[in-house]
């Protein structure tokens, strides 16, 4: 198969825990061709195509990990696969991305994630579909609605709704201290939407990212685990990634909403699970696949592949 990858730039890639890069890596292995591209190559040539401009990608397995050949413009419909790894902020720019990709489907493309599929899954929001599985949660940005709801649950978090890596999280205590100093500043005064919710103890245990692959849940989570006085387990914000199998309520949420995101077109999902609690679901870019192999021997990215040339040959 030829596989186009649209991501940010291979230069920053830190390819010892990087998931695209293991998708790649695996894909190479298997015999497929990789081709490369950004989200600015991508563009609707005055004939009508979508194409984007992307070059042949080589992986070396050296320090120099890549060679990328020249790009070329192409219709993104002559690939067997595209594979939307875009990093958010999901922003206007990733909006006009998905509406591009959107019109390459119907010339044909197949692409995964599929791009209405992202749109309408903001990674936050999308929890509100599957209330079973969540703790209280507001959505506003009424800062007499923000407050009132800190005054009912006494240990909230606050988020914005657009980030990532848990940047913009807050976690406000009983004592309510600087609450509405952090109201005001995630919704701008009023001017931008956030999410409240009731803090989970369990955090301390860690923020299992879930993957969910063609329908079918990875059996190992990866548990993010806050260090010292951090309350995010975000990676990126520090956390330590541990490994672990899948417990019965993770397994639960797993097998509830995979087949139906699947169905949605959402080939990898990342489902974000505290304590019994769903707090995100994730489909943009999900990560950890190269944690939980070197921690369990799970080869994710071999699953994740075999989902792939399943769902193309599956598509007309």
């Amino acid at each position: 198969m030829d596989i186009a990858f649209i991501a940010d730039p291979l230069d920053g890639f830190k390819i010892y825990k990087d998931s695209s890069f293991a998708m790649m890596r695996e894909a190479q292995r298997r015999g497929h061709h990789l081709w490369f591209m950004e989200q600015g190559d991508l563009t609707r040539l005055p004939t009508g195509v979508i194409a984007g401009c992307a070059g042949r990608l080589h992986l070396t397995g050296k320090n120099d990990w890549y060679v990328l050949d020249q790009p070329v413009d192409q219709p993104l419909s002559g690939f067997d696969a595209v594979i939307m790894r875009k990093d958010p902020p999901f922003d206007m720019e990733y909006i006009y991305s998905t509406y591009l990709l959107e019109l390459a489907e119907q010339q044909g493309a197949r692409v995964f994630n599929r791009p209405a599929a992202i749109r309408d899954h903001n990674e936050k929001l999308a929890i509100a579909k599957f209330p079973q599985f969540t703790v209280p949660t507001l959505v506003s940005r009424d800062k007499g609605r923000l407050l009132a709801f800190h005054a009912e649950h006494r240990d909230i978090i606050l988020k914005p709704l657009d980030g990532m890596g848990g940047s913009g999280i807050f976690r406000v205590r009983d004592d309510a201290l600087n609450l509405g100093s952090v109201v005001e500043t995630l919704t701008g005064n009023g001017t931008s939407t956030i999410m409240a919710q009731r803090y989970i103890p369990a955090i301390k245990d860690g923020d299992k990212r879930v993957l969910v692959i063609g329908g079918v849940p990875v059996p190992f989570a990866l548990a993010r685990i806050p260090q010292g006085t951090e309350v995010r387990g975000n990676l990126a914000a520090g956390g330590v990634g541990r490994a672990q199998p899948l417990s019965a309520r993770d397994l639960e949420i797993a097998t509830t909403l995979g087949p139906q995101l699947w169905k949605r077109g959402l080939l990898l999902v990342g489902l974000d699970v505290i304590g019994d609690h769903l707090t995100e679901v994730n489909v943009t870019s999900p990560t950890c696949f190269q944690e939980i192999t070197d921690q369990t021997g799970f080869d994710v990215a071999a699953m994740f592949i075999d989902a792939l040339e399943l769902a193309v040959k599956a598509t007309p």
